[in-house]
C-alpha cells in the first residue's frame, strides 16, 4: 500500500507552495502550520513532509518552532528539511520533534558528513531527497543544474546503505501536471530494493494509483490537496 504523505512547506511561520520553486510565485494557504496538520492527522494521516523554505534560503534552520509545535500536538512522523548543513543541525531537528531529516543539497556537496549521520543515527532516520530535471541533479534550490546522473547519484549512496529516499522532478513540482512515472520507473528497476517515495505532480488519484502499481512506497502530495484537487477524505482507501 503506498503511503500517503501531506507536504507543509514554511515561510515566516506560515503554510505556503511554490511553483516550481519559486519564491516569487509563493500562496499562503494558512497562517498555522500546526492547525493543518492537525486536520491531516484527524483525517487518518500518519506521515507528514515538512520543509523550512526560510531555512533551505538562509542555509541555517529557522522554522524549528513550527516543527516542534505540530511535533508536541500530533503523533505524525514528520521529516524535516531546510537549512540543515552542521551536526548540530541534525541534534536539533530530532530534539524538536522530527522522526527523520530530510536532507538534499548538502548530500551532493558533502557526502561523507551524510554518510556520517548515517553512521551515528542510522540510515532509516535519513530521508534523501534527490531533485531531478532532464535525469540531471538539481541543488541550491534548484537553481543549479548539475552534471550528475540521477541513477549513479543513487547508486552512490545505495552502496552505502541508504533505502529510502524521495525524488522530485522540478518541472513538474506545483504545476498540477501529472508525475514523473518513467522517471520513478528507471529509478526503481535500477535498484529494486530502494522505498522511493514520488514527490511533484500527483494531481488526481489515478496518479497516486498509477505511482503505487510502479512499486513507489510513498508520494508526497502538496498543492493538489491544499487547490481540492484531491480531497483527504479521498485517500482514506491509501490508509491502514
Amino acid at each position: 500500500m503506498i503511503e500517503i504523505i501531506p507536504a507543509i512547506d514554511i515561510i515566516d511561520g506560515k503554510c505556503v507552495r511554490l511553483t516550481q520553486g519559486d519564491y516569487a510565485q509563493s500562496t499562503i494557504y494558512s497562517s498555522s502550520p500546526v492547525e493543518i496538520a492537525k486536520q491531516f492527522e484527524d483525517q487518518g494521516i500518519k506521515r507528514l513532509h515538512i520543509v523550512d523554505l526560510d531555512g533551505a534560503r538562509l542555509g541555517k534552520l529557522v522554522n524549528t518552532k513550527s516543527l516542534h509545535q505540530i511535533a508536541s500536538q500530533t503523533k505524525l512522523i514528520i521529516d524535516f528539511g531546510g537549512g540543515i548543513k552542521h551536526d548540530e543541525d541534525v541534534q536539533q531537528v530530532f530534539d524538536n520533534g522530527a522522526a527523520l531529516i530530510n536532507i538534499g543539497s548538502i548530500a551532493y556537496k558533502d557526502p561523507a558528513r551524510v554518510l556520517g549521520w548515517a553512521v551515528q543515527y542510522g540510515w532509516d532516520k535519513i530521508f534523501l531527497g534527490c531533485d531531478v530535471k532532464d535525469n540531471k541533479i538539481m541543488i541550491n534550490g534548484w537553481k543549479e543544474q548539475t552534471n550528475v546522473n540521477i541513477i549513479e547519484y543513487i547508486g552512490s549512496f545505495y552502496s552505502k546503505g541508504m533505502r529510502q529516499l524521495f525524488c522530485t522532478d522540478v518541472t513538474k513540482d506545483g504545476m498540477l501536471q501529472g508525475p514523473s512515472i518513467q522517471l520513478y520507473k528507471d529509478i526503481i528497476a535500477a535498484y529494486p530494493s530502494i522505498q522511493l517515495t514520488a514527490s511533484g505532480g500527483a494531481t488526481s488519484l489515478q496518479d497516486i494509483d498509477d505511482l503505487e502499481s510502479i512499486g513507489c512506497s510513498g508520494v508526497i502530495v502538496g498543492k493538489a490537496i491544499y487547490e481540492g484537487h484531491i480531497k483527504i477524505e479521498e485517500l482514506k482507501k491509501y490508509m491502514n
